[in-house]
């Protein structure tokens, strides 16, 4: 019973409901390179990898910050400062996440599996990178951005170039809202020695950055179906509308000494553009 307790806890602590939230662009990338839907077991381990990597990654960045945590009065309540799970059983958790994670790799093909060992690095060192570097929103970015990559590769075991720039859309799009994010802590940050936009460039230098990476996602976007040999329609358009009207009221509501709906713009409005462009390219390729 403690170590359901236990797994309970790590489970909110990592938000695992928020796996959902990066699924849309993995099954964006897995149905474009089927043309469709592809098998459901094909979809099932691709699923498993997404829980196993995002969980593993998710756990590691709360174990390797639970000092940082602790000392932030936003976070200080989190399971770990808070002693609510002990460091040693979201270690475990985290290895258990990684063996997931690669066994849903070897199920799927060689490629995914030798891809997942790349990936990896990826998904734990972005915890570390605050640490030394304002670019820590591009390694989130980066990291987030193996999820449409590998999808496709689950489908087609092998690489093109609508993935790579459907990767772009997602390593753009993670690092701008997370730029966003990253207001919060402004100040703990500058006086903690941790690196971020916001910290470096202040909140009218950031948004000004967020705001361009968001414009770079929907310029790749706009290339996508260039790319694509089998093209995008009418459906796919009215996503990218969708995309860029919710970036405008994430910028909208988020502004120089205006923080109050930031939360509202980040979980709303991600949660839905991911969701929206997903069903519009799904409707897109099967009108065909």
């Amino acid at each position: 019973m403690r170590a359901l307790a236990s797994l309970r806890t790590v489970l909110e602590m990592i938000k695992f409901e928020h796996t959902l939230f990066a699924l849309p662009f993995a099954f964006l990338g897995m149905m474009l390179a089927a043309e469709g839907w592809p098998s459901w077991r094909t979809v099932g381990w691709i699923v498993v990898a997404m829980v196993g990597a995002r969980s593993s990654a998710m756990a590691f960045n709360r174990l390797v910050d639970r000092r940082i945590d602790a000392a932030n009065p936003r976070t200080a309540d989190r399971a770990l400062p808070a002693g609510a799970v002990s460091p040693g059983f979201v270690v475990a958790f985290v290895l258990a996440s990684i063996a997931v994670f690669f066994l849903a790799a070897w199920r799927l093909n060689p490629l995914t599996l030798k891809l997942s060992l790349v990936a990896l690095p990826v998904l734990l060192g972005y915890s570390y990178t605050k640490r030394f570097t304002a670019l820590s929103h591009l390694v989130l970015g980066l990291a987030l951005a193996g999820a449409p990559l590998g999808a496709w590769v689950a489908v087609r075991g092998s690489f093109a170039a609508a993935p790579l720039v459907l990767a772009g859309v997602v390593l753009l799009w993670v690092a701008g809202f997370d730029v966003l994010y990253a207001l919060q802590d402004l100040d703990f940050d500058r006086k903690s020695g941790l690196h971020s936009i916001p910290a470096k460039l202040g909140e009218t230098g950031a948004l000004g950055v967020s705001g361009a990476l968001h414009l770079g996602m929907l310029v790749l976007l706009v290339w996508l179906p260039r790319v694509y040999e089998p093209g995008l329609g009418a459906a796919y358009w009215v996503g990218v509308a969708g995309c860029a009207a919710l970036l405008g009221y994430q910028h909208w509501v988020v502004r120089p000494g205006e923080l109050s709906r930031l939360n509202a713009a980040f979980f709303f409005a991600n949660g839905l553009l991911a969701t929206w462009l997903f069903v519009a390219t799904a409707v897109d390729l099967f009108l065909r």
